[in-house]
């Protein structure tokens, strides 16, 4: 059968793929834990579920307005002028059946054949496949893991041409969880007011930062009459089954946007409308919540990564995805997910399902239990340790964190549940784990960095040292002894 060429590129996103398979493997027996698909495991706050059901018994279930009720509307553009610090006008808000119509309809909108769309990769498999429907020639940018999965700017300079007429950007990303810092958006917004550009800002994971708050390239000057934001409520208030979300554009394009909704869904349904307005209205003390839980199930996921030989993992700074670097194992991302998915029974997805910018990289949601994470890191830990002993890996980052978790046997010692411990995850520092009874209390935690020299008489300490770097402060001066050890020790600077 032949189909018109605007079809013929388009696949399924991996995430389907991945749980189609995981789903019959779990059919035949296996227990699997899924961290491949993107969506809270949470479920949608009771307030709003509760509107959305008065709404159905009120009788909203008629056609609405294509572009939206309008108290969505005016609710939409009330929060999001306040949280990006820019006014917003209601007749700039187009509401559709979740956000992806907020990025495929403007793109259709503003996109010619022939026109070139700058895009992330890694990112969102959406992006590639709604330039190719509307006959743009995607140019894709590579996100740098050196560089926190930012732009890689100097490419980025070398692709804009003079046949550039969209950028599209994803801060907080998926799937790599980077924030574009300030910085970065400046450069690309100079460039887009220069060569009278159009950008595309996906916002769906603004309100999931964590350390850092996610900017929009919008409030910076001249940007906002230039600048579609995409966001919606799937993220933020555990609603992906509702289909609900909007873009947010000058209203010349707003109202291009409002006819290709009438011409190809019609409307939103009105329930699900109102329930949006409790969740912007209501209180937002559960989404703080929620947000807090991510972070520490963040922080414990990133620290079992990189205790493993071979992997190194970044903290993401928003969205609730891991992006670990698996490239030193010399398997390909698609191999090394399907072998984690068979043999340790854990559904991850390869970074290759969201470009070629992800060969050498997984992707794994944290919008899971911590009970489930801790045991996709032992299970992922005993899987990758039975392929080849792998290449090494490079410096990796260092993060410091004490926990305190279930009992756990491994060939280092164990971790106890009444006692705190540290990971310190380098190439130049072991990670200490002191087996010590179970009744010890002991005012400060049992592990700490102890140098490289197998001989040396301090690899076997006693008792960690009372005034010990490693548990007085997160940082050690490049070239810093050991306070154990007497000889010289290369410690690299904690962060790098």
């Amino acid at each position: 059968m032949e189909f018109a060429e605007r079809v013929t590129h388009l696949t399924a996103e991996g995430a389907y793929h991945m749980l189609a398979r995981a789903q019959a493997l779990e059919a035949a027996g296996r227990k699997i834990i899924h961290l491949e698909i993107g969506q809270p495991d949470v479920p949608t706050f009771a307030n709003v579920s509760e509107a959305g059901i008065r709404a159905i018994q009120q009788g909203q279930t008629r056609y609405a307005p294509s572009a939206g009720i309008g108290a969505l509307r005016e609710a939409i553009a009330r929060d999001a002028s306040r949280r990006r610090g820019i006014e917003i006008r209601a007749s700039q808000v187009v509401v559709g059946p979740g956000a992806k119509p907020a990025l495929f309809f403007p793109t259709l909108a503003l996109v010619r054949p022939g026109d070139e769309v700058i895009y992330p990769d890694p990112g969102f498999p959406t992006y590639s496949a709604m330039i190719g429907v509307a006959g743009g020639v995607p140019v894709p940018v590579p996100l740098k893991e050196e560089e926190d999965f930012s732009f890689n700017l100097d490419m980025f300079d070398q692709r804009v041409t003079d046949h550039t007429r969209l950028i599209i950007l994803n801060s907080p990303s998926n799937p790599t969880g980077g924030v574009m810092p300030r910085a970065a958006l400046e450069h690309i917004a100079d460039v887009a007011r220069r060569r009278n550009l159009w950008v595309i800002s996906d916002e769906i994971y603004a309100r999931l930062s964590f350390d850092v708050a996610a900017p929009t390239i919008a409030a910076l000057p001249g940007m906002a009459e230039r600048t579609v934001i995409c966001d919606g409520f799937s993220k933020t208030y555990a609603m992906t089954g509702w289909r609900l979300g909007f873009g947010i554009m000058p209203e010349p394009l707003a109202e291009r946007v409002e006819l290709l909704l009438t011409h190809s869904v019609g409307c939103t349904a009105s329930f699900t409308q109102y329930a949006g307005i409790e969740a912007i209205n209501g209180p937002q003390d559960q989404v703080e919540a929620v947000n807090a839980e991510y972070k520490r199930r963040r922080d414990v996921l990133v620290v079992g990564l990189n205790s493993i030989r071979g992997v190194r993992c970044r903290a993401p700074q928003g969205a609730f995805y891991a992006f670990p670097n698996v490239s030193s194992f010399g398997k390909s991302s698609a191999w090394l997910a399907n072998y984690l998915l068979e043999e340790a029974g854990v559904a991850v997805l390869p970074g290759t399902a969201f470009g070629s910018g992800g060969e050498g990289y997984l992707r794994l949601c944290f919008a899971n239990s911590m009970q489930n994470i801790e045991s996709a890191i032992e299970q992922i830990s005993s899987a990758l340790g039975k392929l080849q002993t792998p290449r090494s890996a490079g410096n990796r980052r260092v993060y410091r964190k004490e926990f305190s978790t279930k009992d756990t046997r491994n060939t280092k010692g164990t971790w106890h549940s009444s006692r705190p411990f540290v990971f310190l995850v380098d190439e130049n520092v072991f990670v200490r784990r002191e087996i010590t009874p179970p009744t010890a209390s002991p005012a400060r935690p049992s592990i700490w960095p102890r140098c490289r020299h197998a001989d040396c008489c301090c690899a076997r300490p006693s008792s960690p040292p009372p005034e010990s770097p490693a548990l007085r402060s997160p940082t050690l001066p490049q070239g810093r002894r050991n306070s154990i050890c007497k000889r010289p020790s290369p410690f690299a600077p904690f962060g790098q």
